[in-house]
């Protein structure tokens, strides 16, 4: 079988093609080439692409000449196997390329899985670099809401933990833009779970107003274009997922001193980035969930270890994706196409921000 891959040009994003290779070469010893099933696609992945370079996300499945492979989160299934304790038919949860197939190195083998030690990787942020075994038998019934939400959960609870951390930095009020994003809506969900919660109030478009107010996640949801109605008297803390620094200067001379923390988080607006200089208040700064993760990973007293943490995660992953899922107001439906000219329609459809926010793509060559 020939592979496929989707490649966007770095420098226009709105550019795309799709790539032949050759699927039928079998891997080099200690290799492992997968077929990828399903991958989910968000606004997150956006993200990766406006960030590729500065944030090196391109570098995770280089293209060259110009072009990027954004990287998605699914599961593949091992076609071939040069690699001990990698057998064919093993099937993996992790970060791949929008493409057909990857070739992976595998190192630190065990139970649960392994990370991938090729070479061009070695000195990227661990948490993109390990796959999790799927064990034999088990239900693949909510993989697509695992793939779609899982990476998102994890960056929210690492975003609230940061917080929780430094007591919201003296803040009574946490706003959230792109309220109606699948991270801000995840955000929400962990920052209204701790007991000494401020008020969560969310901002969107006039056009998505109803279904982010309707999940009862805020406190209040607002519209852009009301922001002078909340309080300047009261310090805020601004969590940035549009990345629209239209708004962004907005917010900092509506609160000005009083604006306690800017937090840059994504890029959901992204034809409206820009430069953040000579803002009123603090200056933003830019969250990272690998650095945040790599630090509450220390052992305790400095972290929570990383088993701690990672059941820490578990056990609120479990309240989230239920309140997705079944709760009151489930809120998410999956969305699966299949198909190279799906999966540019899809791509394209996120990067202009016109997807149903109640939609969670899932895409498959």
């Amino acid at each position: 079988m020939n592979g496929q891959r989707l490649l966007v040009r770095r420098d226009d994003l709105t550019q795309t093609r799709i790539e032949p290779f050759d699927a039928n070469a079998p891997p080099a010893p200690g290799q492992v080439r997968l077929r990828i099933e399903h991958f989910a696609f968000t606004a997150n992945n956006i993200t990766y692409a406006v960030f590729g370079e500065a944030m090196h996300y391109w570098r995770f499945f280089p293209a060259g000449d110009g072009w990027g492979c954004i990287p998605v989160w699914g599961h593949a299934e091992v076609e071939a196997s040069a690699c001990d304790g990698i057998v064919v038919g093993q099937r993996c949860y992790g970060y791949w390329p929008m493409a057909t197939h990857a070739l992976l190195e595998p190192v630190a083998i065990g139970n649960e899985g392994f990370a991938d030690g090729s070479a061009h990787r070695a000195d990227l942020p661990v948490v993109y670099n390990r796959y999790q075994r799927v064990a034999s038998g088990a239900s693949e019934q909510h993989e697509g809401e695992v793939a779609l939400l899982r990476p998102l959960f994890v960056t929210a609870w690492l975003i609230a933990d940061f917080l929780q951390q430094a007591s919201d930095f003296g803040a009574r009020m946490l706003l959230l833009s792109s309220a109606s994003s699948k991270t801000a809506l995840a955000t929400a969900w962990c920052l209204r779970q701790r007991p000494d919660s401020a008020r969560v109030v969310g901002a969107t478009s006039p056009t998505r107003l109803p279904f982010a107010s309707g999940l009862r996640l805020y406190d209040e949801v607002i519209a852009y274009d009301t922001l002078a109605t909340l309080p300047a008297s009261e310090p805020t803390l601004y969590i940035d997922f549009a990345g629209d620094i239209g708004f962004r200067r907005a917010v900092h001379e509506h609160w000005r001193d009083r604006l306690a923390y800017s937090c840059a988080v994504g890029v959901t607006h992204h034809t409206a980035m820009g430069a953040s200089g000579g803002l009123p208040g603090p200056k933003p700064q830019f969250f990272f969930a690998p650095t945040q993760m790599q630090q509450r990973s220390a052992p305790p007293p400095q972290g929570l270890g990383r088993a701690g943490l990672m059941q820490a995660i578990d056990a609120s992953w479990a309240g989230f994706i239920g309140h997705a899922t079944q709760g009151t107001i489930p809120w998410l439906t999956l969305d699966r196409r299949r198909g190279a000219g799906a999966i540019q329609a899809a791509y394209l459809e996120t990067l202009r921000g016109s997807g149903d926010p109640a939609r969670g793509l899932m895409l498959s060559f």
